[in-house]
């Protein structure tokens, strides 16, 4: 398979990790050397059987957690302990779970609150709030309870959460998990929509050949391939190894 690493030409990748090491509080290594970048723009998507590392790895992009060993950038800037606001700002993390990250008592005041805890105030926070929620399709929902929304709905207003802050590099667990098709179908379009850096960890692999034209597999804490999605899907041998398949009736192209 062939590496593909992220295009700098443009200036630095949205995302960098190196050497990445991780070991949970028992010993047991969840991150072993791990290598990647995405460039800026790029859609990328990471996949891996269950307990692969996936999540852990998203958790390091933002510093949520910290690694033992290796670095993390993010447009060109080293997360530690003095630039870790920084790159928290610049990464928008949404969870598999939208309903972690809503916590006020409406949609507006949710996307408001990361660039208001940045500093925005007056009308530039308005427009901001403004462009986020008519990026993710959601402006009708402003004034809603985001408990009283659904789950695809909750999701799309998550992402506007982070949007608002205009971060450098989007990462999303799970994104389709749970969602009815029409939902789903509504969220690809708005991903494939988003100008900005995305990094999808996934199980959802039609999704993937549809929106990210490169994907990383992860296993026991290492990348094992990484390269173009539709060669990378198209290998049963490869996907099999590693407890993955496209559902019956796709096929990599």
């Amino acid at each position: 398979m062939t590496d593909i690493a992220a295009n700098e030409a443009g200036g630095a990748p949205a995302l960098e990790l190196s050497g990445l090491r991780f070991h949970y509080p028992d010993g047991t290594a969840a991150l072993d050397g791990i290598k990647l970048s995405v460039a800026a723009g790029e859609r990328v998507a990471l996949v891996g059987p269950n307990g692969a590392g996936k999540t852990t790895l998203a958790l390091h992009t933002n510093g949520l957690l910290r690694a033992d060993a290796g670095t993390v950038r993010v447009a060109g800037i080293t997360l530690d302990d003095t630039t870790l606001r920084d790159i928290r700002r610049r990464v928008g993390f949404v969870f598999q779970d939208a309903e972690d990250q809503l916590f006020m008592s409406s949609v507006r005041e949710d996307v408001a609150f990361g660039p208001a805890n940045h500093g925005l105030r007056g009308d530039e926070l308005d427009a901001r709030v403004d462009a986020a929620l008519a990026a993710l399709e959601v402006t009708h929902l402003a004034d809603r309870a985001p408990h009283h929304l659904s789950g695809g709905e909750q999701r799309r207003v998550a992402i506007a959460t982070v949007l608002a802050v205009r971060p450098d590099l989007l990462v999303l667990d799970e994104p389709t998990a749970g969602l009815d098709p029409a939902s789903r179908r509504e969220l690809i379009t708005t991903l494939r929509g988003l100008d900005v850096a995305q990094l999808i960890v996934t199980h959802d692999l039609p999704m993937v050949l549809e929106l990210c034209p490169r994907t990383v597999l992860v296993d026991a804490g290492r990348v094992v391939a990484n390269g173009p999605s539709t060669e990378l899907l198209a290998d049963e041998a490869l996907l099999a190894a590693h407890r993955l398949e496209l559902p019956f009736g796709h096929a990599a192209r």
